[in-house]
């Protein structure tokens, strides 16, 4: 039975129509489909390539920084705005890892929980009611969505094979750059695991300048290269802070997505407007948390071993791919990886869309991936799948060809 409370759900998140609709998301499509694999499949071992997240857990010096820290009486009470090591220790960071020199650490940095209320807390801090963000499909749509209920307009920039997974910057027409006020980027990217380039990033800066943007980098991976691909901010960029901030995540570079822990970097005016939004939103993150990611940003060797064992897993992956005919592409940064989907199967199996395919690799190889049909017919791999050690990495490899060698794929 219905109650008044169903009229007054606020229409931006469906109104009186809240909890009624009928569509089911891919998350949960896919949530389903692995349950319903299991248990017709009860002797085969589900393999996750879907996960969005690192598959080991922090380091123990950060486990035993937080452990000390928690058992201080001066870190009891609220954080609000974060504490002013954490934000030195950042600025530190971003010099030693990035080469960007000069970032002021009280003013031009500011802690948030996560990337994720970050990037929606940007919109609350810049869109009115007719504004325009610039968001890159396919990705991650936080910025875009609280842009909507902001009353704003998200514009989707595909980001396509044939421009190296960059949006075509080119493309975006005059009288949506004319209302335009946020541009989101993220690289290396997620899904697509692409990498931006030096002269990517110079034409951004350039393009801001022109149209009076604020760009926010979303540089959750940025860390995480390999191959010859050095670790690039696009606050190294001459110009960008003048234009815009950068988020960063411990979650993927340090194995701690649970622990909730960003910081937004660049711009002063953008990073007083989003701490003002923040300080009316949350009470900061556990002092101790902040202090143990200190204690994270001052080793980036963890980070460093990290992407070794992605970029050998990512090896193994793409070798076994390739051999069983698809056209996979080793990326030069983060843990995804991004791949084009088969026709079909020989014997009458057809794949219309990324979906299909991969519910098909759930129900009949129970193998879980992501699709994207947003700009093409995609599905990511992620190389975060369970396994300990490089033996055991070998036996998931090995067992993801000879389930798929089963069938013969048509590209």
């Amino acid at each position: 039975m219905e109650t008044y409370i169903q009229e007054l759900i606020a229409e931006r998140i469906g109104g009186n129509q809240f909890g009624k609709s009928t569509v089911i998301y891919k998350f949960e499509k896919i949530k389903r489909a692995k349950a319903a694999a299991v248990e017709a499949h009860p002797d085969m071992e589900i393999i996750d390539m879907g996960v969005g997240e690192p598959d080991a857990m922090a380091d123990r010096g950060i486990v035993r920084t937080l452990a000390e820290e928690a058992a201080k009486w001066e870190n009891r009470n609220y954080a609000d705005n974060g504490v002013p090591e954490f934000k030195v220790a950042a600025a530190k960071y971003m010099e030693s890892v990035y080469g960007v020199k000069g970032i002021d650490g009280v003013r031009e940095v500011n802690h948030a929980i996560g990337s994720k209320p970050a990037l929606a807390m940007m919109a609350q801090a810049f869109i009115n009611p007719g504004d325009v963000t610039l968001m890159t499909v396919p990705g991650y749509p936080i910025m875009g969505t609280m842009t909507k209920w902001l009353g704003g307009e998200a514009y989707n920039m595909p980001l396509l094979e044939e421009n190296n997974f960059l949006p075509d910057l080119d493309a975006i027409p005059e009288d949506i750059l004319d209302r335009a006020k946020l541009l989101y980027l993220n690289y290396p990217n997620n899904p697509t695991g692409a990498v931006a380039t030096i002269p990517f990033f110079e034409k951004v800066v350039q393009l801001a300048k022109k149209h009076q943007l604020v760009v926010v980098h979303d540089a959750a991976y940025a860390a995480l290269t390999f191959d010859g691909y050095q670790p690039l901010s696009f606050l190294s960029i001459e110009g960008a802070k003048e234009v815009g901030v950068e988020i960063h995540s411990l979650s993927k570079a340090y194995n701690m997505t649970g622990w909730r822990m960003a910081f937004v970097v660049g711009n002063e005016k953008v990073v007083s407007a989003f701490a003002a939004v923040k300080d009316n939103n949350d009470s900061g993150q556990f002092k101790a948390i902040q202090k143990a990611c200190i204690y994270a940003l001052q080793h980036t060797e963890i980070t460093e071993a990290t992407a070794t064992k992605y970029s050998r897993k990512h090896d193994m992956l793409v070798e076994v791919l390739n051999k069983l005919g698809f056209k996979a592409k080793k990326p030069k940064g983060s843990f995804y990886l991004y791949v084009k989907i088969p026709k079909g199967v020989k014997g009458g199996i057809t794949f219309e869309t990324a979906e299909d395919f991969s519910q098909y690799l759930i129900r009949e190889q129970l193998i879980s991936t992501v699709p994207w049909d947003d700009a093409g017919a995609f599905v990511r791999f992620s190389v975060t799948f369970l396994a300990n050690g490089e033996d055991e990495e070998k036996k998931v490899i090995d067992e993801i060809y000879r389930r798929l060698s089963q069938v013969e794929f048509i590209f």
